[in-house]
């Protein structure tokens, strides 16, 4: 007797006991490095869809990638192998790569949130010596970008894909002191300066 769909995708008592493994191991990034690119796996998935014979396993995969030096990325990709899931969600993250501008090359200019869908981040520019203080995906996507001081809060949804986009678009709105200079038509001085100015007053008024 010919075996189903259900049969081969893993189907019965030891499938869904596989499927468990499967959704709940991969949980803490797995970090590989692929010349100067670091992949980090934030996440993976058993999803099912039905078809005429019945239901059709497969995995998705979340991907993040990065320089450690200002440049990061996210992908996701989905297939019937897990090891062709992740290939195809790091073809796709190496592809969507942004620059985002550091500080000295260890934290960000300035704090910033960022949002998507129910996913709320707030990322805070911090210290020498702090650390990432961020967790599960904003993590991933902080330590393959290269930031090494750096505070992150999820505020909102933990979806690890709402996660990672909010987080995006939080980096995305990151603007170094050179970029607003430009845009205002000002010197990089001016800009730093009027800064520095400002903190001593608040400091003397404090």
């Amino acid at each position: 007797m010919a075996r189903g769909p259900e049969n081969r995708g893993g189907g019965g008592e030891g499938g869904e006991r596989r499927g468990r493994r499967d959704r709940n191991g991969p949980q803490s990034a797995e970090e590989r490095a692929d010349g100067d690119i670091v992949e980090k796996l934030v996440h993976i998935n058993r999803v099912a869809a039905t078809v005429k014979g019945g239901r059709r396993f497969s995995f998705a995969a979340l991907m993040v990638v990065g320089d450690q030096k200002g440049r990061v990325g996210f992908g996701h990709g989905k297939a019937r192998e897990v090891p062709e899931a992740i290939r195809k969600a790091t073809e796709e993250a190496k592809k969507t790569m942004i620059r985002v501008p550091l500080r000295e090359s260890r934290t960000l200019h300035h704090d910033g949130a960022g949002r998507h869908g129910a996913g709320k981040v707030i990322l805070r520019s911090a210290p020498a010596g702090t650390g990432v203080i961020a967790g599960g995906p904003m993590r991933a996507v902080l330590e393959t970008l290269g930031v090494q001081d750096v505070v992150g809060k999820s505020t909102g949804s933990s979806n690890p894909y709402n996660m990672v986009r909010a987080t995006f678009d939080a980096l995305k709105r990151q603007a170094s002191p050179r970029q607003i200079a430009g845009k205002r038509g000002k010197k990089v001085s001016d800009i730093i300066g009027r800064r520095a100015d400002g903190a001593a007053a608040d400091t003397a008024e404090a």
